[in-house]
Order: C-alpha cells, then structure tokens, then sequence
C-alpha cells in the first residue's frame, strides 16, 4: 500500500512537471493600467491588476514585478501581497485556481508631479511543488501625468491684479480684465464663477458677467527651472512650477491669450478660453529640474531681439544672480511691462529693480 501511495506520487510529481513546463503560461492574461489618465499632486489615485488564468491548471503561485517609480506611493491594502525589492520594482503576489481571474484596484499617492509608465511586467510562475520556476515578459503600455499642484489661489488672485494693473498703466491698451461691464448670453467656454445667477434667475436664459476685452494684449510667462545655487533649491524651482501652471490656467479662463515657455520646457500657446490647459499641465508634468538647461537669460534675450508688441512678460525664477537680473532690467527696457515672481524662503531677500515690479513669492522652510 505504501509502495502504491509513493508510486502515485512520483507519477503525479512527473505529470505535473510535464503539464506546467508545457500549459503554465497557456491562457494566462496579464493587464496592468492606471485607472485615471490624470492626478495632481497629492491626490490618490489607482493602478488597476487584472490576472486570468483560463485553463484547467491552477498556479497556486504567481509573481508579477512591475518596474514602478519609487515617487508612487502605495498605502493600506496595497502593500499586504507586496514588496518592494529595490527603489524601482515591485513584486506582487497571487495565487489563481483553474478559470480564475483576480482583480485588484491598488491605491497610491502621486508625491510629486512626474510623467509615469508602466512597460512590461516580468511573470514568474511555480509548479504545484514548488520545485521549478516559469518566466515570462509581459509587455504594454501604462502612463498617466500627475500635474503640479495648482498654487494658492489668493495670491494667485494678486499676481492676476498685479498683470491687470501693469496693463492698465500701460496707456489702457486694453481695460482691466476684472472690471465688470454688463451682461450677455452663456456660452460653452464661459468659466462657471462668472454665471449671473440672479440675473438668469429672470427667466431669460442663463446669463453671464461681461467683462472688458483683452483686446490684443497677450501674456508671455517665462518659467526658468534652472538651479544655480550652490545648494539645490528643489522646494522652491517646484513652487515656480506650480505658479506658473495656475497663473497660466487663471489668465487664460479670464480671455486673455497666454503663451507659456522656459528652458527647460516646449513652448504652449494657450488663445482665449480654457482649451489647451490639459496640454500644459502635461508638458509642466515632463520637466527634469536636474537636467542641465541653457541659462534663462539667452531666453530673455531671444525675447528682447524680437521687440514684440502688445506682450506683458512674466517672468517665473528663484535665481536672482546679476547676470539674470540684468537680463530681466533689459527686457523691460523694450517698453512691454515686465513682471518677475521670485519664490523665496520666508528669511530670503529679493531682488530690486526700477523698472521691473517684483512679486515676492514666500514659502516656509
């Protein structure tokens, strides 16, 4: 009895070799996705797993690593069937019975803004003894932007003015975009916050608050993510992302037509309205901070060659070095009003200049 008992056991140890050496991989799905395109900083969102094993043949094991930015991070449950083997990789765990599929929704917080892929998955499955290993390279395509986080929307309301107010110093080329003059009908494109709900309430179709037109004035926002201090400032070239990113969304939603640039981004043309602001939070999303860029005054100077008419320049830089300081005073000097948003620490000075208005952007150690 006990010969027949060891016989059978060799025979199903061998069988079932046979079968996961030849059938493992057989009617295996792997697919592996983030569920939203989007977040912001901060925010929590979802990578979504879906394993099917739709055959006759469990894998009571089954390893799926996932090369993963260490940036995203998982919390609760995500982390019970997990571990993280390095900053880069991670190895969930699952076990499957014959025509199962598995899903799991694993959530994580976007740290910081970035562009993320997911590009293959390395699959590694065990015989019902554990005895041998199986691999296989899964490949496919999972990406999501997280965006900056949009900055505080008061002081974001003060640089609006603080544009609004150069413009109309400026000879009034064009009235104050803020500066209420009427009514008329909705339109699609219409923010919500300029509704007139009391006048709509009159039954004459949903109304909004006229403001005057921008005319041909536009905004030109500089951003420069180069870091030239002797210790990394990243908390504050962030900041300078985020800033630019709101003030850009802010002038656009309010018809004036926007164009955003730096060094160390591609250059977003954003008309009237809110239609391209996807585009630029992703290219914002893209930037490499520690990437060696050229210095912001080549760009500065690029722009005073080309003596545009009718631009307010904003200009978005912690660096208050005399080369770029220097490069601000002579832009201004094409006549177009120049504006230049320094983030600081809260113990910083800021930079000076005559011609220029200086906007002192403050953050906390």
């Amino acid at each position: 009895m006990l010969l027949l008992l060891l016989l059978g056991i060799i025979t199903f140890y061998i069988l079932q070799k046979f079968l996961y050496r030849k059938y493992w991989k057989r009617g295996l799905g792997v697919a592996i996705g983030f569920e939203s395109r989007s977040a912001y900083e901060g925010e929590v969102a979802y990578l979504r797993e879906e394993i099917t094993n739709d055959k006759f043949l469990p894998l009571p094991v089954l390893e799926v690593n996932l090369a993963m930015d260490k940036r995203l991070k998982f919390s609760g449950d995500a982390k019970d069937n997990a571990s993280v083997t390095d900053q880069s990789y991670r190895r969930d765990i699952f076990s499957l019975f014959v025509r199962q599929k598995v899903i799991r929704r694993l959530p994580f917080v976007c740290e910081r803004r970035g562009f993320y892929e997911i590009t293959k998955a390395d699959v590694i499955g065990y015989d019902f003894f554990f005895q041998r290993s199986f691999h296989d390279n899964r490949e496919f395509k999972a990406s999501m932007y997280v965006y900056p986080r949009l900055a505080d929307s008061r002081r974001i309301a003060l640089l609006c003015r603080a544009v609004s107010g150069m413009v109309v110093t400026r000879n009034r080329l064009f009235p104050d975009p803020f500066q209420f003059s009427g009514i008329r009908e909705y339109r699609p494109s219409d923010p919500m916050h300029q509704i007139n709900w009391k006048a709509s309430a009159k039954g004459q179709g949903i109304l909004v608050n006229q403001f005057d037109s921008t005319t041909n004035i536009r905004m030109k926002l500089i951003l420069d993510t180069e870091d030239t201090g002797i210790v990394r400032r990243d908390k504050l070239n962030e900041e300078g992302i985020r800033i630019a990113a709101s003030l850009a969304s802010r002038m656009v939603k309010e018809r004036m037509e926007v164009t955003v640039t730096g060094n160390g981004m591609k250059r977003i043309h954003l008309k009237e309205g809110a239609g391209r602001i996807q585009k630029l939070y992703e290219e914002l999303a893209r930037i490499d901070i520690y990437k060696q860029t050229e210095r912001i005054c080549e760009e500065l100077g690029r722009e005073k060659e080309k003596l545009l008419p009718d631009v307010i320049y904003v200009i978005v830089s912690m660096n208050q070095d005399k080369e770029t300081a220097d490069a601000v005073a002579s832009l201004a000097e094409t006549g177009n009003p120049v504006l230049w948003v320094i983030p600081v620490m809260s113990a910083a000075e800021h930079a000076v200049l005559s011609e220029v208005t200086v906007f002192r952007w403050e953050m906390e150690g």
